[in-house]
């Protein structure tokens, strides 16, 4: 019947809803006459009128109040409202009307009693159209999630409100850590406790959980999540409450668990000085611009209003990418920075000095890398020229052109390296370090280091994700590796604070929090999405873990320091490192050496100069198959 109901066109359902109305209207004036005149009424005389009227009046107030555009089984509170200020107009009319025309055997109070009983009449017959055409899934109702709303705030109403037009949950209650609430109900759902929950899962079947907890710190959000992991619920968190109210993000869209919830600090707000300082009104250059941090770097000067944003990447659809959307967010601010998209590897030296003499920037940041390790390390000679020389080459160019401030984009694996990838970084610091030691030096080199970025186009978490939608296994290359873990944005805006208090040679270091056990991980995120791990403890589990196998020159453990005793800052999350250096004279022969290795496919060699540079390089012996092909 419902969904026989549902199918007619709109103007018939239109038609039958006023003429529903129009029912209604003649009931209250028959009731109102009989109620105030105390015997069962037949119209007579000028009572004709007022059923006349109160049949027909109604309706244009009723359209004008967009009554009949509402979809009744979407109704809610506002369409309510509108329903009450309607008739209070159609009241207001309809009682001015009986003062004036004073009809004979009309009582003047049937123009407040009438409108009060249609009032009535009209919002049980709203209510009653929601529910009986809510019942159409009923059917079906065991295939719903059974949802649990952890936030009985203003976020988790209005989300309860969006779940009411949803044929794909049931909400079954909400949780919240207020005793003053717990107990008692909004819109007739009730409010648990937190202790509550294992009992619900237990008994009621709960299948989902939804943070909507938009204003919670990390570490309270970090708090529910881990007292709720161990649950067989999947566990999501809220879109934007603007996205929802709109109507732009629906239940479809309720978002995975950002990781960091559970890896990460109370971010620390950034200075606004220092954001500003090296960037405000400059030019400013990024190298590597279309990658995870340079585009994120490039996000973030752009608020600071550059003057101009050079953005130098060697892959054209990168460039493209990042290029439309700086367009973009800054035509929503409104702002003047020109943008150039550059294209052009650092490894090109002549390029370099082009664009260098071309645009003349004042502030640099250097994020172009090979940093995936496998691939650097079965891809020596290319991983070396461009993370080696092409630091060398864009810090000649920044040199000969009188750049102000220099910064390098590191990584914790420069420590004690095991793999050439870390060794060619720790490289590229040497460069910058003893550049800096030059005397009569016009440019300020720096480099700020930090360990695994959340959503980099190398990190674990989205190789997780993809995993998890295709049903397992995740797969783990050591059942001890550990790494650090950021976010992209929290670690882009330090390296611009960072960069701003250096003098010139500073290593500086961000504080990464404790390093994470990558296990430990795969399990928390099988368990956040209402899995389990499958494993001979539990057999009949969803998703496996496997342990692959370290793969060539990875480490167990990262490290961010070299030496011991980093000196502290301006900024609670930004070290100093102390940390030697090899002089320029030296190291420039060094470089001269490793390029002919390079060019010669001399890997015996290469690591020989690694070693000699390279505080801790650690690499295993040479098989008889290594070599480097030749790139050119």
């Amino acid at each position: 019947m419902q969904s026989s109901v549902l199918g007619w066109p709109r103007a018939a359902k239109r038609a039958v809803v006023i003429a529903l109305d129009v029912g209604l209207a003649l009931f209250a004036t028959w009731l109102a006459f009989t109620l105030r005149l105390d015997t069962l009424n037949w119209p007579v005389g000028a009572q004709w009128w007022v059923y006349g009227l109160s049949a027909v009046m109604f309706v244009p107030i009723f359209i004008r109040f967009g009554l009949y555009r509402a979809i009744f089984r979407y109704t809610g509170q506002a369409a309510l409202l509108a329903t009450a200020q309607a008739v209070a107009v159609y009241g207001a009319l309809l009682l001015a009307l009986l003062l004036w025309q004073a009809w004979p055997g009309v009582p003047r109070s049937l123009g407040v009693l009438q409108p009060l009983i249609f009032l009535l009449l009209v919002g049980a017959s709203r209510a009653f159209a929601r529910f009986w055409l809510a019942d159409l899934n009923q059917a079906g109702e065991s295939e719903k999630g059974r949802l649990l709303i952890f936030g009985a705030g203003t976020a988790g109403v209005q989300t309860a409100s969006a779940l009411g037009i949803s044929s794909e949950f049931r909400l079954l209650g909400f949780v919240d850590d207020d005793a003053d609430k717990i107990g008692r109900s909004l819109n007739g759902v009730r409010v648990y406790g937190r202790g509550d929950v294992p009992g619900l899962v237990l008994n009621q079947g709960v299948t989902d959980i939804l943070l909507a907890l938009p204003s919670a710190s990390r570490e309270r959000r970090s708090g529910m999540i881990e007292s709720l992991r161990h649950l067989p619920v999947h566990i999501r968190t809220l879109p934007g409450l603007t996205d929802l109210a709109s109507g732009r993000v629906t239940v479809h869209d309720f978002k995975e668990l950002d990781i960091e919830d559970l890896l990460g600090r109370e971010p620390v707000p950034p200075s606004t000085e220092l954001l500003a300082r090296n960037l405000a009104g400059k030019s400013v250059l990024v190298t590597g611009a279309g990658g995870s941090i340079g585009s994120e770097l490039c996000r973030q000067i752009l608020a600071q209003q550059p003057r101009q944003l050079l953005l130098l990447d060697h892959g054209e659809f990168n460039l493209y990418c990042v290029h439309q959307e700086l367009q973009s967010l800054r035509a929503s601010r409104g702002g003047l920075v020109e943008l150039v998209p550059l294209l052009g590897s650092v490894v090109n030296s002549v390029r370099l000095q082009e664009i260098f003499r071309a645009y003349r920037p004042d502030t640099v940041y250097h994020a172009a890398a090979y940093k995936h390790v496998p691939i650097v390390e079965s891809n020596p000679a290319e991983g070396i020229l461009n993370n080696v020389f092409g630091t060398l080459n864009l810090a000649r160019a920044a040199l000969d052109s009188g750049v102000t401030q220099f910064v390098l984009v590191s990584t914790d694996k420069a420590v004690r390296p095991t793999n050439i990838m870390g060794a060619s970084k720790r490289m590229a610091e040497l460069i910058l370090q003893a550049m800096a030691a030059q005397p009569g030096q016009g440019t300020c080199f720096s480099m700020v280091r930090f360990g695994n970025v959340l959503g980099s186009s190398g990190s674990v978490v989205p190789l997780f994700r993809r995993q998890l939608a295709a049903g397992g296994p995740l797969t783990v290359t050591h059942a001890e590796v550990t790494r650090y873990f950021m976010t992209i944005f929290e670690a882009a805006q330090l390296v611009l604070q960072a960069g701003a208090m250096a003098t010139g040679g500073e290593v500086f270091v961000l504080d990464m929090g404790e390093p994470v056990k990558i296990l430990d991980l795969a399990h928390r995120m099988v368990e956040l999405s209402g899995l389990s791990v499958r494993n001979e403890a539990n057999p009949e589990g969803d998703i496996a873990i496997s342990v692959t196998g370290l793969r060539p020159g990875e480490k167990l453990y990262e490290e961010l320091l070299i030496g011991d005793n980093p000196a502290p800052t301006g900024h609670p999350r930004v070290m100093k490192a102390h940390e030697r250096y090899v002089d320029w004279p030296e190291l420039e022969k060094y470089l001269q050496t490793l390029l002919a290795a390079v060019q010669a496919g001399d890997l015996a060699m290469v690591r020989a100069v690694l070693r000699a540079c390279v505080q801790g390089y650690d690499e295993p012996a040479l098989s008889s198959q290594d070599c480097i092909q030749a790139d050119s």
